[in-house]
Order: C-alpha cells, then sequence, then structure tokens
C-alpha cells in the first residue's frame, strides 16, 4: 500500500537534506548500488503497477513510499524527466585520492584503465553531462581537483540520469601532482587544447590513458596543460571555434572507445 499526501496540506514537502533523484534509470542505478533511500514518491495512477519492482525494492531498505500527484513531481523536478518516479537519498561524496591510488595499484591487466580528468569544470550541467557520457562510455573513473570543480549534487544527478551514482569521481588535492603519479603509474595523459597541432583522431588511447577537459572559455590551466604527455584538438570545420565541453568530452571519450574495440578485434 503507497501511502497518500494529506489533503489538507499546502503542497509536498520533500525530506530536508536529501538529494532529490529524478526518472527509473537514475533511481535503479541508486538501488543496484545499494543505497537506501529516504523517501520514494510515486505519481498517483498507473505508475505503482509499473514501478512495482523499485517500489519493492526501495520499500524492503526502508524507504517510506508516497503517492504524489503529476503536478507535484513536474514541480519538484523542474522540468527534468522524471517518469512518475522521485527518490530522496543522501548526498553523494567524491572518494579521496587515496581510493584511486589504491584501486590502480591493484587494477587486473585485462583491461587498461581508461580515466577522465575535468580540469576547472564549475558548471553542474556540464559536469553531469560530462559524467553520463562516462558512463556511456566505460571510463572507470573521473577525476576532479578539489578546488574549481563542481559539486556532486543534486543537479548533477539529474542531469547525469544515473551515472553519478555508477561511475567513481575521485577528488584530489593538486591535480597536477596527481598527474605526474598518474604517470609514474603508467597511465599516458592526453590533455584536449584548441591550439594543439594534433587531431584527437591522431592519439592512441589503446593503453592506460587519462583524457584532460578543461573548462569553456579559459580551457586547461598551464600546470594542468604542461602535466599532459601531449595535446590534441578537435577539428573545427565549421564558423563556431569550440564546443561545449560535455559535447568534446563525449567525441573524445568515443575516438578512445573506437580505438579500443578494434585493438581487441
Amino acid at each position: 500500500m503507497i501511502k497518500k499526501r494529506r489533503s489538507g496540506r499546502r503542497g509536498p514537502q520533500a525530506p530536508g537534506n536529501f538529494d532529490a533523484v529524478h526518472g527509473v534509470h537514475a533511481v535503479r542505478a541508486l538501488l543496484d548500488r545499494g543505497e537506501a533511500p529516504r523517501e520514494l514518491w510515486i505519481q498517483e495512477g498507473g505508475a505503482a503497477a509499473r514501478l512495482s519492482e523499485l517500489i519493492e525494492c526501495a520499500r524492503s531498505r526502508g524507504a517510506r513510499v508516497v503517492a504524489q500527484s503529476r503536478e507535484a513531481l513536474d514541480d519538484l523536478s523542474q522540468g527534468a524527466a522524471h517518469q512518475g518516479i522521485v527518490a530522496f537519498c543522501p548526498p553523494l561524496a567524491a572518494e579521496g585520492e587515496e581510493s584511486l591510488w589504491l584501486k590502480l595499484g591493484a587494477w587486473p591487466r585485462e583491461e587498461p584503465p581508461l580515466l577522465l580528468i575535468l580540469d576547472g569544470v564549475t558548471d553542474v550541467h556540464n559536469f553531469g553531462a560530462c559524467l553520463r557520457s562516462a558512463d556511456a562510455a566505460g571510463v572507470h573513473g573521473v577525476i576532479v581537483p578539489k578546488d574549481k570543480a563542481a559539486p556532486l549534487n543534486a543537479t548533477v544527478r539529474k542531469v547525469a540520469c544515473g551515472a553519478a551514482e555508477t561511475v567513481p569521481v575521485y577528488q584530489v588535492t593538486n591535480l597536477a601532482r596527481a598527474m605526474a603519479r598518474l604517470k609514474q603509474l603508467g597511465v599516458w595523459i592526453t590533455g584536449t587544447a584548441g591550439e594543439a597541432e594534433a587531431s584527437v583522431y591522431d592519439g592512441d588511447y589503446t593503453g592506460p590513458c587519462a583524457l584532460v577537459m578543461g573548462a569553456e572559455g579559459k580551457g586547461l590551466r598551464r600546470l594542468t596543460r604542461e602535466a599532459c604527455d601531449g595535446l590534441v584538438k578537435l577539428p573545427m570545420a565549421g564558423q563556431v571555434s569550440s564546443l561545449n565541453v560535455s559535447v568534446a568530452t563525449g567525441i573524445c571519450l568515443f575516438e578512445a572507445v573506437r580505438q579500443r574495440r578494434l585493438a581487441t578485434a
């Protein structure tokens, strides 16, 4: 049985200090990750039958399941596709630097690591879109600096559509120093810059590698650029000089995916 909101309330009240996770894929991702939502909102009508599996899974972990009107879900989601379901769960937190080194040190040699480094990407929508591309490309981890980086908040989770729950995000104190250690561990680091001479299609991403994307407008910071093994650019045939960082990230990552599949074919 799903509880219904009381008819005298002035609109539904979301649980405080919890992130709202919208949509079937995002909610399934957090449940698959082992998270226990505090509360689950289900759209009134036929959504309960369609989402019965997710409802029962969340309820078995102690979630309070509440029926809400479509208008309430629309208002909460602010235009995002909620698909009749919203889960409220504790905020995500990035993993620490030591976790990154431990995982890389014990890395299985069958598949070389593919990492994404975001330098100065502070817009939460771009960060969420980058995580979504990273998940689709099978990236093993996203590395961000402690400063000048978008927070891993509810908006990022909404834009990422479940990828924020599946792609590990590592926060490092000093990005240039972390990149130097990656190179010591055998990871080849390729940065993206508009003034680079080589094309992204000229790079080799079949081995252990990390792709570095900079903030829109400013690009890579000087120390980050100097820490790269090489720089590449996207060939631009039109009038615009650059692409949105999340779009550029997707293109670069899937070039790496293409090369890796050819190498193992």
